[in-house]
């Protein structure tokens, strides 16, 4: 049984149809990358799938009690609003020291809990909000754009980090990604959205299908740049020889 999925859902707003009939199941220990262009009803995906909008046609089942940790594209906090992680962590509900402590440790910042948000870098700042998503210990986890505003190899990192967040946790990984050069070679799967799924399969599978290269052109040879991680046998879908960059440390 999926830990989470959308059957055949059609969602509009305004009299415009956003989604058509998008089927996608999510299975434990999975990472699925959503891609598609400005407008393409990514993000609407995400958020049918949580719950916080409801399909006008079709149905998302969850699994009984099943958690769900959010990363959301851009976080604004005043930078003028003395706040320091670890109460931002704290909201809006008391969390236990050791936790905290722990989810900061696992997102890839450990001891950053008496600084303050304003003084984050923006690597830093996003791996806070992966903290603060996987403090309920989620059997789900969604990231909408979340290396927005980071530079490439700060996106890599992140990447590798939500990698290391899921071998860590064992939690499923969905994550709309708005940099159509950079997925994951962990991915399991790539789904190509343009209301409609356009194309799914591995990022090997995606990258050669004409229906990619029809959305997103060829500025990049119309090939996805997969990162590689030395660290990565677990999740090792490259057994056609294919040479992948090397990540940026």
């Amino acid at each position: 049984m999926s830990l989470i999925e959308a059957q055949n859902v059609d969602f509009g707003h305004g009299g415009q149809r956003v989604l058509q009939g998008v089927s996608l199941a999510l299975n434990a220990g999975e990472i699925v990358t959503i891609v598609g262009p400005n407008g393409s009803g990514k993000s609407t995906l995400l958020r049918v799938m949580i719950g916080a909008l409801k399909p006008q046609k079709g149905k998302v089942t969850r699994q009984d009690g099943l958690r769900i940790g959010y990363v959301p594209q851009k976080l604004h906090i005043d930078p003028t609003l003395p706040i320091t992680v670890d109460r931002f962590l704290n909201l809006p509900h008391r969390v236990d020291p050791t936790a905290a402590k722990q989810a900061l440790a696992t997102a890839g910042v450990a001891g950053v809990g008496n600084r303050q948000m304003s003084q984050l870098s923006g690597g830093q700042f996003q791996r806070v909000l992966l903290a603060r998503a996987i403090l309920p210990k989620p059997h789900v986890l969604m990231l909408d754009e979340a290396t927005q505003g980071l530079d490439q190899p700060g996106s890599a990192a992140f990447y590798r980090q939500i990698d290391a967040v899921r071998r860590d946790l064992g939690c499923a990984v969905l994550m709309v990604s708005h940099e159509l050069h950079v997925v994951m070679s962990a991915s399991d799967r790539v789904i190509c959205l343009n209301g409609h799924i356009c194309c799914e399969g591995t990022p090997e599978v995606v990258s050669a299908a004409p229906a990619y290269r029809e959305l997103f052109g060829t500025g990049t040879g119309g090939a996805l740049a997969l990162y590689r991680h030395d660290h990565d046998h677990g999740h090792d879908h490259d057994h056609d020889g294919h040479h992948h960059h090397k990540a940026a440390e």
